[in-house]
């Protein structure tokens, strides 16, 4: 399958002239996942584990398979170690208010890093303050990458927790959570896995990375809005409070008591995004279809040009590893002198779609002396014509401006 064989399926781009290029925001969604959520609405729609009928059955089967189709595609030990969420930021919440409130004590220590985005930093900040425990950050080097005496200065005997982004969303920085997670086991920590900007390029094997949890959003790999997946080992999972009380996480109600469903029920109060789950194994599906073989071939040659003729541009600053092995589908850059947004909005009049702001990444921001940037982020819908179309924007863009940039 070629990327023009490709695009087709993605209905947006056959509707309008774009050039979409804010896919670590969210992606485009495939007619085969739009099909899938509407299949369900038209045959199977019904309140999953709560009806005795026969289309509340067919739609807890439907939302049940789904689960044991994720935790194949991610590999987990078990189907009930995959809970579904909102998106990753509602995982992060769950796992700071299940496990870091009662775990953490007076004066321990939670480390991430610097380029976390806010989603796996702001709870902690609460958290921290909550335990008297306290918050430490690995930063980055001039290469924009963590780089190991750092990781071995930072997480200490003291570290309970660790939370580290796979992939950086503003830097594309390939973090080494292999090192990451090692090292913090031997040092007695659990490790929390941000992997939404890495699982729609790279396949996630959890059992291999031996995170003790690991958070994504459906919508950055195809799927629908509002759905997310939190997954945490058994053991683990099994030992941690609720986080949200209601409907379907309970197994008996007295007036004074309460005691909880088991796994993954636990963690599932009130009525599921059903539709979006359902989207989601559709997403899934066309993952594995297309391979992550297929989708790496296809981004690496499109991501290596844009590094290419983005460096050729002697007016703009890029913020991103000079390793390109280590880099991934996202390039965040400043034409020197213009405001971001004024430039996003150029290219938005070229049918350019980048995104443009701290990319709720303030921390980083301020550590690299910025206030925000452009972002281009890519997936394998686009080519080679999309980056000369940025390209051509930018050099609109700077044209417009130039006379009044000091230099």
């Amino acid at each position: 399958m070629n990327i023009n064989e490709i695009k087709k399926d993605f209905l947006i781009f056959n509707n309008q002239d774009i050039v979409y290029l804010d896919n670590g925001a969210t992606t485009q969604k495939p007619i085969q996942v739009i099909k899938a959520i509407e299949e369900y609405y038209k045959k199977y729609n019904a309140n999953p584990h709560r009806g005795a009928y026969t289309l509340s059955m067919k739609s807890t089967q439907i939302y049940e398979e789904t689960r044991a189709k994720i935790a194949k595609f991610i590999n987990a030990k078990h189907n009930e170690e995959i809970i579904f969420s909102k998106n990753s930021t509602e995982s992060l919440n769950l796992i700071a208010y299940s496990y870091g409130m009662d775990k953490l004590k007076k004066d321990d220590e939670v480390v991430i890093s610097i380029m976390e985005h806010h989603s796996n930093l702001v709870p902690w900040q609460k958290i921290c303050k909550a335990t008297e425990s306290q918050l430490k950050y690995m930063y980055i080097n001039e290469n924009f990458e963590i780089p190991d005496e750092e990781i071995e200065k930072k997480i200490t005997d003291k570290t309970k927790i660790v939370g580290i982004t796979h992939i950086s969303n503003v830097l594309g920085t390939i973090n080494n959570i292999e090192k990451i997670i090692k090292y913090a086991h031997k040092k007695g920590a659990i490790v929390i896995l941000d992997a939404s900007q890495s699982i729609p390029h790279t396949k996630i094997d959890v059992q291999k990375l031996d995170a003790d949890f690991v958070v994504f959003s459906g919508h950055k790999m195809l799927a629908p809005l509002g759905i997310g997946v939190m997954y945490g080992k058994k053991e683990i999972l099994n030992k941690m409070n609720p986080f949200l009380m209601g409907g379907d996480m309970i197994e008996y109600v007295y007036e004074q008591e309460t005691t909880f469903a088991p796994l993954p029920n636990k963690f599932e109060a009130g009525t599921q995004n059903v539709e979006a789950v359902v989207g989601l194994g559709a997403a899934i599906d066309y993952i594995n279809n297309l391979g992550y073989d297929k989708i790496q071939e296809i981004e690496k040659q499109v991501v290596s040009y844009a590094r290419q003729e983005l460096s050729k541009l002697d007016y703009i600053t890029l913020y991103m590893t000079k390793n390109e092995e280590n880099h991934s589908g996202v390039i965040s850059f400043n034409i020197n002198g213009v405001h971001p947004h004024d430039i996003a909005s150029i290219l938005d009049s070229k049918g350019i779609c980048v995104r443009s702001g701290n990319h709720c990444a303030q921390p980083l921001m301020r550590y690299l002396g910025i206030d925000s940037t452009c972002r281009a982020s890519f997936c394998f819908y686009n080519n080679k014509e999309d980056v000369d179309k940025l390209i051509n924007g930018l050099n609109l863009a700077y044209n417009m401006f130039k006379k009044y940039i000091k230099n």
